[in-house]
């Protein structure tokens, strides 16, 4: 298996559990404050990732000095790229939210050749173009719907691209586990700041165990993505972010009765086509070693 197919399956694994996350959130978002939802997941996924990285040992490798800075400035633009998300839910049509968000995998490819020398052929360049053609399929966003705020989204994306590019330059002798430590206490810290304005309230026996597998899934998605741009190139590794579109569309319908219409499913077969043909192509490449990157 070459380090692109891994990282393709594990940015896969990445946007099954980050759907499946946002599936819980918006169950518990009919009744519980937005905040309070994040903060209490938060702390449950911070308790989850110390007993994981305590068990595999993670916790008691100290992080190299080179990578400590990449590590504060992940978690810190991680943080950054949660604010105007949220704030444009408020504001911006979610149809809207989601395709300019599905431009990520262009920056992070385009990024990719700038500033780390990665190599983007036309045929890669051509899959990409597909997949976000199937993504605008699928959410159809209106024109109308392109106001000042949906700078909002925009901004939320090139913080992605500066996220994952750091990623990048944290070498192997950090493990994932510390970093996903770091980027979850940040997204706590920020879920209690905020949380500090609403009028919090009661959770039942239902929405707790719902919280508890959002907090297994966020767990997930935190691993998995970190590992995504950990191996394999941006350029490979990126286009199965579109796989999210078809995993929303599925949880849409199985859990909250929604009902793609043909153009929609037209949308999804090009994002999946498009993920095979590439992940294809990497089975069929031959393995180059990647270099280490200096401690």
């Amino acid at each position: 298996m070459t380090d692109n197919l891994r990282g393709a399956l594990f940015m896969m694994a990445s946007m099954a559990t980050f759907t499946l996350n946002d599936a819980c959130l918006k169950w518990l978002a009919g009744a519980l404050p937005t905040f309070q939802v994040v903060l209490l997941r938060g702390l449950l996924v911070c308790a989850l990732i110390a007993a994981l990285a305590h068990a595999t040992g993670a916790l008691r490798m100290p992080i190299p000095p080179a990578d400590r800075r990449p590590v504060a400035l992940r978690s810190a633009l991680e943080v950054a790229a949660f604010l105007p998300f949220v704030v444009a839910l408020t504001r911006v049509p979610l149809s809207t939210i989601t395709a300019i968000l599905q431009a990520a995998p262009l920056f992070i490819t385009a990024a990719g050749a700038l500033f780390l020398g990665e190599q983007v052929g036309w045929r890669r360049w051509t899959a990409i173009a597909v997949g976000l053609a199937g993504v605008l399929l699928i959410v159809r966003p209106g024109v109308e719907g392109f106001d000042a705020w949906a700078l909002l989204p925009l901004l939320t994306v090139a913080l992605i691209t500066a996220r994952d590019l750091v990623t990048r330059r944290i070498t192997r002798g950090t493990p994932s586990l510390k970093v996903a430590i770091f980027t979850a206490a940040g997204v706590t810290a920020l879920g209690a700041a905020l949380s500090a304005r609403e009028t919090w309230a009661p959770l039942d026996a239902g929405q707790g165990a719902v919280l508890a597998l959002a907090a297994v899934f966020i767990l997930g998605g935190y691993l998995f993505s970190i590992l995504a741009m950990r191996v394999g190139e941006i350029a490979a590794v990126t286009p199965f972010r579109y796989t999210a579109m078809v995993w929303g569309l599925l949880l849409g319908v199985v859990l909250f009765a929604e009902r793609p219409d043909p153009v929609m499913l037209l949308g999804a077969a090009m994002v999946v086509g498009t993920g095979l043909y590439t992940l294809w192509r990497e089975g069929r490449a031959v393995p180059v070693p990647r270099p280490v990157a200096p401690r």
